[in-house]
């Protein structure tokens, strides 16, 4: 468990981390979500005693980091993929991490097996891709066999086979009781592993809770109806106390309606439906909605490119060729 109490941390004048309190819990994976600059990175160097808070406090299963025993058998963490010295060997890497940890060196071979790194266990790092770091810092993460483990953007280079097995391997990390922390820009990725959410933005605690909470608190859902008989469907559904609105595509929206009540009303009218569907705004819409203030840096669209040099000019874009433009 990770508990975090009043967390603040300030550089100068700016507060990257103001008062957070929340805690990790076991047996879940807990994703933490925030835009860039939000404080994600301090609060993880935070946990692992690599910054210090300016005020509040933070505890690994009741103690500080500094505090613990061999700590790469109570937390293991994926921070920096690339931490490690270029010239030694994936095995080398992970032997000096163990025995500085009291790990027996047995335990080598068996995260990188599990990593899927057995076959490059005695090349040395610094030819190793980004996918390749990654997994070698997972496996150093999984050393010692730790209760607690916390990822920083753990698929960043990994290839879709490698997203499928860290996914899954988070997921089965905490079927065993462990609690498991990870940080990730992929909301796609995020919805699919984590079961609680902690989002912080400008270093403030936005929101501690389930997924689906989380989606449904920051976004709209309603159901989707189309059928040849609109009119008559909208009637129906106003004289049940339903309100309908028209929507793209000739279809009706209907907000706060059951789609098995829908569905029951368009068969007692004998009205036939092309589709009944419940829509939900997903993770990444839910995140845009809350974070929207909280976004630090903002792009802007600026003016379109002139034409390289020696190039006639074109269309603008989004403008077809024709569209008061001859090609030469």
């Amino acid at each position: 468990m990770i508990e975090l109490s009043g967390l603040t941390k300030r550089y100068g004048d700016k507060v990257a981390v103001n008062n957070l309190s929340f805690t990790v819990r076991p047996g879940i994976v807990t994703g933490f979500l925030g835009p860039n600059g939000a404080g994600k990175s301090t609060t993880m160097r935070m946990i692992l005693g690599l910054d210090h808070p300016t005020a509040g406090d933070v505890r690994i299963d009741g103690r500080h980091y500094e505090q613990l025993k061999d700590p790469l058998t109570a937390i293991g963490a994926l921070l920096e993929a690339k931490a490690w010295h270029g010239g030694r060997s994936a095995r080398n890497h992970l032997l000096c991490l163990a025995q500085s940890n009291g790990i027996a060196d047995s335990r080598v071979r068996e995260v990188l097996e599990t990593v899927g790194l057995t076959a490059v266990a005695r090349k040395k790092t610094k030819g190793f891709s980004m996918g390749m770091g990654q997994r070698l810092g997972i496996a150093a993460a999984l050393l010692g066999d730790p209760r607690i483990l916390m990822f920083d953007e753990p698929v960043n280079g990994l290839d879709p086979e490698g997203i499928h097995w860290i996914r899954n391997l988070m997921k089965s990390l905490a079927g065993q009781g462990r609690t498991v922390f990870v940080s990730s820009h992929l909301m796609s990725e995020m919805a699919l592993t984590a079961e609680h959410l902690v989002v912080i933005g400008q270093g403030r605690l936005l929101a501690d809770t389930s997924m689906a909470d989380f989606i449904a608190r920051n976004s709209r859902s309603y159901v989707r109806v189309r059928t040849p008989q609109r009119e008559r469907m909208r009637d129906v559904l106003h004289t049940a106390g339903i309100t309908a609105v028209e929507a793209g595509g000739g279809a009706l929206e209907v907000d706060g309606g059951k789609p098995e009540r829908i569905g029951e009303l368009a068969a007692q009218h004998q009205i036939v439906l092309h589709e009944l569907s419940s829509q939900q705004a997903s993770l990444e819409e839910a995140f845009m909605g809350l974070t929207a203030e909280s976004v630090e840096y903002h792009a802007q669209a600026g003016p379109a490119p002139g034409p390289a040099p020696g190039q006639a000019p074109g269309p603008a874009p989004g403008q077809a060729w024709g569209d008061g433009w001859r090609k030469g």
